[in-house]
């Protein structure tokens, strides 16, 4: 497998640290962790700098303003983002973005496209079901009244959900729609739509949706099959670049403090058990790579395997779930006293890290899915 990015791919990743390196996560500290405060909403400079340098539209067609590149450039842009813990809904926004591009109607990308990638418009997605673990699919069901839906269901933890003008939520036909799954582009405001606040192991504010009768029209909904598996596939591994940039900041952090840090008149990074423990997670941070790049590449290409493409997103997933967890303990520990200040950078990214592994969910269940597959498609 050839993992060298092209020109474009490289172009956007270039033009992504320019505009984060603005950005000074370790100036502020994890707002639930020192005053029980929730943080604010998006940061709107920072989403105008993204929408001028063209990051918005990445997986947009050139027709409508974007960029038309793919999966991979768009991780990229997310592994920055991470190595600052960048408060925008720029997964969010480029997923569902995407999902308009590849599986909604002409119409709906005529609408749509040119104004989310000029920053205008926001979006954000409800994936994460009733309790924050079951599939999002039944979380919420969908029936016909006419050429319109009414959605009706509970959705937890959705991020960005205050500061969006449409959230694209899945919603389940039940048997009578052959159990398919349609993505309802649902504005903030509408009628019968309920969100109370919750707030995520970071302190970023998130929302539990309650829909109740939301009546969508038809051009709101994209009803193409497979439309909400291929969106859930692209959220998990934009999560996992988030996860890999997040840990390589903190791996990092580590090194310079662990080179500065004298115990004996000798840094502690010369001591073999520091080596050792940054050395296993620099590999952790290698695995988190390949195996992201890996599944980023079959979504972008669409190329056949042996397992499908969702094989590929659970690896993915399991390593930088578990991956992400190990950076960022090990940091802690090396770090001393220091790692449990939280006036101290790292307790914000140990904060986010949290945040992203339990988005991501246990490990076991991915493993548990990568068997299921394994099953059903032998290697042999």
């Amino acid at each position: 497998m050839d993992f060298t990015f092209t020109e474009e791919q490289q172009a956007a990743a270039e033009a992504a640290r320019g505009v984060f390196a603005g950005v000074a996560p370790d100036e502020v500290p994890s707002p639930a962790l020192t005053t029980g405060a929730v943080a604010e909403g998006l940061d709107r400079a920072l989403w105008s700098r993204l929408a001028e340098a063209d990051l918005l539209g990445l997986l947009s067609a050139e027709a409508h303003g974007g960029a038309g590149l793919d999966a991979i450039a768009l991780c990229l842009v997310l592994r920055e983002a991470g190595k600052v813990l960048a408060r925008v809904p720029l997964l969010e926004h480029s997923a569902a973005m995407a999902a308009v591009q590849r599986h909604g109607g002409p119409e709906q990308a005529e609408r749509l496209l040119a104004r989310a990638g000029r920053g205008e418009l926001v979006l954000t997605v409800a994936a994460n079901g009733r309790t924050g673990h079951d599939p999002a699919e039944p979380a919420v069901v969908a029936r016909r009244d006419g050429r319109a839906w009414l959605l009706d269901g509970v959705q937890t933890a959705v991020p960005w959900a205050f500061d969006a003008d449409l959230i694209v939520v899945p919603a389940h036909l039940g048997s009578a729609g052959g159990e398919r799954t349609v993505l309802a582009l649902v504005p903030r405001g509408a009628d019968g739509l309920e969100a109370a606040e919750q707030v995520s192991t970071s302190g970023e504010r998130l929302a539990e949706l309650r829909l109740r009768s939301v009546r969508v029209g038809p051009e709101e909904v994209i009803e193409a099959e497979g439309a909400w598996e291929w969106l859930h596939a692209l959220l998990v591994t934009g999560t996992c670049a988030l996860a890999l940039g997040l840990g390589e900041r903190v791996l990092r952090m580590t090194g310079e403090y662990t080179g500065r840090r004298e115990q004996f008149g000798y840094p502690i990074a010369t001591f073999q058990a520091v080596a050792v423990q940054a050395a296993d997670r620099y590999i952790d941070l290698r695995a988190m790579e390949a195996t992201l790049w890996q599944a980023a590449w079959r979504i972008a290409s669409g190329a056949p395997g042996t397992l499908p493409a969702a094989g590929d997103v659970a690896v993915a997933k399991i390593w930088a779930a578990e991956g992400v967890r190990r950076v960022v303990q090990t940091a802690q520990h090396l770090h001393g006293g220091f790692g449990a200040d939280t006036d101290y950078p790292l307790h914000r990214y140990h904060a986010w890290a949290k945040h992203l592994e339990l988005a991501l969910g246990p490990a076991a269940a991915y493993e548990e899915r990568l068997g299921d597959l394994l099953a059903t498609h032998p290697l042999g």
